[in-house]
């Protein structure tokens, strides 16, 4: 993951980042993506992704990876070899004694010195040469290759190919001397001499084999006379290197896997494809046919064989293991064609010779029979349809129809009644109106109710004198419970005065009346008012 600066991860963030890291190798979530929105491979470690403190990266990049700080006045072009300038028709002052060229002086002239130099005869003035100057970067300067033009190669390239075709037509001439001189002896060939027509032909270089011999990929060729002796034997390659490899039949990522440790893909890269197209469908198709499946099937009657209580072993006794399935198979089949033969005697064989009764055949006749326009029969006699030896059409407790020949909700019933009770009794068209009209009203209900849980409960708004607030002149005071309220004031002044009358459980009453207000009032001892000590 490509973070962007180092900072302090509590433990439940660091285990979240933990998995999304997982989840992006995975597949299972998106790859991070950086400043240019680009996706960062998720698989690249984290000590090349994240970038040093230094930096102070805001947003997750790999810019620090790649050269970003390349001078542009670098340059990767080179010397123009052999190039030319302007040519003069006479001396220069400054130019070269020797050629007559401006760009270098006599010392440093790379022309043949003439007898009398073109300062003094003033002819076959050289032309000047190109003088390029231009700053390298690190690698152009050690670049070992900086300057070379590849099409010099194709000499190269002609001359190991013209050297190929020189052998190529050499070794065609021996072959063909080889065979005439072995016409020529007819059939006076001894073992000495097949000793070294076979060294001769393993001399010969692949190269030069047909393609025949060249589709034999399990020819084994030997190649004696090695530096540690014997023979070794070397198998060619198992595929042409001009066929599309596997993983490329497909490119699709949601199509088969393929494993490039084992070079494996065991399914079909191509499966709706004409397999009369295809010459590669797998690895599986390789394990469930041929050989392979006579072993897996031989492995199975080993285990089942070992299982049961026989010594025997796939491993430690193979041939006996493979006598058994061989004997275990002949028995098999001899039983299997015995339980024919018994069942054919019981039964009869009906794929006989035989002709079958046109009875039999679909339950076909030539009884003629006339229906009208609306199905009923006007001649003949109406089909017997034929019976099971299971109980049919057999109505219970007053129902006219059988039991599940109604469903509705996932519920098989009666389709007489609708009902989905089994074994219940029938109430007719009277059961089913009762039904629908239930169900209505249950549907009623519930929409009733849905509406009432939407709706907002609207309490009754109680209008309290608060503390510290003047009752409002246009209140209607009660004067029974004013009374009750003086009352109760008086007793609240008698507590407060006597704290031993205080009761351990007190119950305090948080909603105050305009009552209980005006009677706090009238209670109260006003400090400023000069009538205080007559109030009570």
């Amino acid at each position: 993951m490509a973070t962007a600066s180092v900072s302090f991860k509590s433990r439940e963030d660091h285990r979240k980042q933990l998995e999304l890291e997982e989840a992006r190798k995975a597949g299972l979530a998106p790859a991070e993506v950086d400043e240019d929105g680009k996706e960062i491979n998720p698989h690249i470690p984290q000590y090349m992704s994240s970038a040093p403190w230094y930096l102070n990266a805001d947003k997750p990049s790999l810019k620090h990876q790649r050269n970003w700080k390349s001078d542009p006045n670098y340059t990767k072009s080179w010397y123009d070899r052999g190039a030319k300038l302007f040519q003069a028709n006479k001396y220069r002052k400054g130019a070269c004694e020797n050629c007559g060229a401006m760009t270098h002086d006599k010392k440093s002239c790379m022309e043949r010195p003439r007898s009398v130099g073109a300062k003094w005869t003033n002819i076959n003035i050289a032309p000047d040469e190109k003088v390029e100057s231009f700053e390298l970067d690190y690698d152009g300067k050690r670049d070992r290759w900086n300057g070379y033009d590849p099409s010099t190669y194709t000499r190269v390239i002609a001359d190991y190919e013209a050297r190929e075709e020189a052998r190529k037509k050499y070794l065609k001439e021996q072959q063909l001397k080889k065979l005439e001189e072995k016409d020529g002896e007819e059939g006076d060939e001894n073992v000495a001499s097949e000793e070294d027509d076979e060294e001769d032909g393993l001399k010969i270089d692949e190269a030069k084999v047909d393609e025949s011999a060249q589709m034999d990929f399990a020819k084994v060729e030997k190649r004696v006379r090695t530096t540690g002796g014997g023979s070794t034997g070397t198998v060619r390659n198992l595929r042409i290197r001009e066929d599309t490899a596997k993983y490329l039949l497909n490119l699709d990522v949601n199509s088969a896997y393929y494993d490039p440790k084992t070079r494996s893909m065991r399914e079909d890269p191509l499966p709706d494809a004409d397999p009369n197209d295809k010459f590669y469908v797998g690895d599986n198709q390789n394990r469930l046919s041929g050989q392979a499946l006579e072993f897996k099937q031989l492995n199975i009657h080993a285990w089942e064989a070992f299982d049961k209580g026989q010594d025997i072993h796939m491993q430690a006794a193979p041939s006996q293991a493979e006598l058994l399935f061989k004997s275990f198979k002949i028995k098999k089949e001899k039983l299997k064609s015995e339980n024919k033969d018994k069942i054919m005697e019981k039964y009869g064989n009906a794929a006989s010779e035989e002709p079958i009764p046109r009875e039999l055949l679909l339950g076909q006749s030539e009884k003629e029979i006339e229906y009208d326009r609306t199905g009923r029969i006007i001649k003949g006699q109406d089909v017997a349809l034929p019976k099971s030896k299971y109980e049919e059409d057999v109505f219970i407790n007053n129902h006219t129809t059988v039991w599940g020949s109604w469903w509705k909700d996932h519920q098989w019933g009666y389709k007489c009644c609708k009902q989905t009770i089994r074994n219940s009794y029938c109430t007719g068209l009277a059961g089913i109106e009762a039904a629908e009209a239930s169900a209505d009203l249950m549907k009623a209900n519930m929409a009733r109710k849905e509406a009432a849980e939407d709706e907002p409960v609207r309490h009754e708004e109680k209008r309290l004198a608060t503390w510290g607030t003047d009752v409002p002149n246009d209140i209607v005071l009660d004067k029974k419970l004013l009374d009750e309220a003086l009352k109760k004031e008086g007793a609240r002044r008698k507590e407060e005065m006597d704290e031993r009358k205080r009761k351990y459980n007190v119950k305090w009453n948080d909603e105050v009346t305009a009552e209980d207000m005006e009677a706090y009032r009238m209670k109260r001892i006003h400090h400023d008012d000069p009538m205080r000590d007559f109030l009570h």
